[in-house]
């Protein structure tokens, strides 16, 4: 494991975001689902993610999560990434990274 400084994590931009909507990726090459979220003054962004073993899609809507939103846009097949959904990969699937009590859209983790 290597030790990072404080300012190496300075640079990740993890904030909170709710879903607002989820839709099937059907052109992924490993199930996943297209989804967008409110990150407040980051405004809304998309991703795909794999979260399809553990979650609906009904499931995810509303949730406040975790996203990393300063990565470089990622193409996915004919798919736009623009940030990253956090979650801890399990041997039934992967746990999506929620908060436990709300705050507001694009408060940064600290």
């Amino acid at each position: 494991m290597d030790l990072i400084q404080w300012s190496d994590f300075e640079k990740v931009l993890m904030v909170a975001g709710t879903i607002t909507r989820v839709e099937d990726f059907p052109e992924a090459r490993k199930p996943a689902y297209k989804i967008w979220a409110d990150f407040g003054e980051y405004g809304e962004r998309k991703t795909s993610a794999q979260f399809t073993a553990l979650y609906t899609k009904e499931d995810l809507i509303g949730k406040q999560i975790v996203g990393v939103i300063n990565f470089p846009e990622k193409q996915i097949g004919p798919f736009h990434s623009q940030f990253l959904l956090t979650g801890f990969p399990t041997d039934s699937g992967i746990v999506l990274t929620t908060i436990e009590r709300p705050v507001p859209n694009g408060t940064r983790i600290s």
